[in-house]
């Protein structure tokens, strides 16, 4: 299992056919992959290559772009092309619905600069055009050596197949409940349609499978159906989970769960972005779950106390801050410049009571005064006590220490990992 947690897993990880898309490796032993997806019109490429841009420097790792016309799928290879001479290497994932056959067959530079494609079993054609037009992209997928992923989303359901099931229930001697008929519908309808790809000679190291729905007790429960009937890989995501802390709760709430039972190869946080908010979020979000839980490391951990009333002063809080941004907006850099570093833990303290052993399980750490406590900051590097900073430069001086430490411990010539205290009065 390739997780960076230090802890015993409840359940081991599912093991996954690995699908390779692009240059990156999805399910198999590789780490939990981050995905997103821009919300500009593809069509409009300057658009579209920035934010693919500012979504790759965030730290996803494929980015989905949607083809809806001829204007977007002609625009595709010309932005895969702008991005590969500005260095943005990230695989591009096509978003087909309706008309992703024809747009495919009618636009082979756009097949071709895609890394995958995305089919929604519920709208990729109706009654007896859906198997010819899903053929039809697979035959395409299979010409270009592209994987696809087989989508499917209880928004846009076959309703053909749910009808059929609700039918069934009906006439049962065992009914089981509406919702418990729609989940099997959703799984059916992934099963069936990746059956058909492999009929049609698609590898199964060539498929991903998503079910997608919009209540965390859906999802879960889904999703370990899935994962126990099939070995394909799985994305993982709450579809139109929300705006701000609830799409933010319900993400973690749903995928966490599934991740802790070791299922899901790759994840995105479906955030709607506030009114001139940053669609980079969700990618924050993502890498913040994983890392919390252990899975893997994407930037320094800044742990930071809530505050209480021994803690009135905000120098904490704003160190905490200011620390924690100039990480995040560094790291594009620092993970060229110093391997390794997302390793790194810093901690702001605010108080006596826990500061001083909070800051020595932490690579380097800050015990910032409280209210009535003597203006000193004790400062710990690898869990020994190095200095002592006062004075109003305190909050500046323990940021330069930090910087001094990443350049120590992960610097040229550096071995990534090895500890190396700053050198401190």
């Amino acid at each position: 299992m390739n997780t960076s947690c230090s802890f015993a897993q409840a359940w081991p990880r599912r093991r996954s056919v690995a699908v390779a898309v692009g240059g990156v490796t999805v399910g198999g032993d590789a780490p939990i992959v981050v995905q997103s997806m821009t919300n500009t019109d593809t069509a409009d490429a300057d658009a579209t290559v920035a934010q693919v841009a500012a979504l790759a420097r965030a730290g996803s790792e494929l980015v989905r772009i949607t083809v809806d016309r001829p204007e977007a799928a002609t625009a595709v290879p010309r932005i895969r092309e702008r991005l590969d001479r500005i260095g943005v290497t990230v695989p591009l994932i096509g978003d087909f619905h309706y008309i992703g056959h024809k747009l495919l067959a009618d636009h082979p530079a756009c097949a071709e600069a895609l890394a995958k494609y995305r089919i929604n079993p519920g709208n990729v054609g109706f009654k007896a055009k859906r198997d010819t037009q899903f053929s039809q992209i697979i035959e395409i997928a299979l010409k270009y050596d592209k994987p696809v992923r087989i989508g499917v989303n209880w928004g846009s359901l076959d309703q053909e197949l749910l009808t059929r099931l609700m039918d069934e229930n009906a006439a049962s001697e065992t009914p089981v409940s509406a919702a418990a008929v729609m989940r099997e519908a959703i799984i059916q309808s992934g099963l069936l349609s990746a059956e058909r790809a492999e009929t049609l000679g698609m590898g199964r190291d060539k498929i991903i499978l998503s079910a997608k729905v919009s209540q965390v007790q859906d999802l879960i429960a889904v999703y370990a159906d899935l994962a126990g009937r099939c070995d394909y890989a799985l994305h993982l995501g709450l579809t139109e989970a929300g705006m701000g802390s609830k799409g933010i709760v319900a993400s973690a709430a749903s995928m966490g769960i599934l991740l802790q039972q070791g299922i899901g190869d790759t994840i995105r946080v479906s955030l709607t972005p506030e009114p001139g908010g940053d669609r980079t979020r969700e990618v924050q979000v993502a890498q913040e779950l994983l890392q919390v839980m252990g899975f893997r490391a994407f930037v320094p951990v800044v742990a930071a106390c809530p505050g209480c009333g021994r803690t009135t002063s905000t120098v904490f809080q704003e160190l905490a801050q200011d620390i924690q941004e100039h990480i995040r907006s560094s790291m594009p850099a620092w993970r060229e410049r110093y391997p390794g570093v997302e390793s790194l833990s810093v901690a702001v303290m605010g108080c006596i009571v826990n500061g001083p052993g909070e800051s020595k399980h932490a690579d380097i750490g800050i015990s910032l005064p409280g209210t009535g406590e003597t203006p000193a900051a004790p400062v710990f590097i690898d869990g020994e006590k190095v200095t002592t900073l006062r004075g109003p430069s305190i909050a500046d001086d323990f940021k330069t220490m930090v910087l001094d430490y990443i350049e120590q411990r992960y610097g040229q010539g550096r071995p990534a990992g090895r500890r190396v205290p700053a050198d401190v009065a």
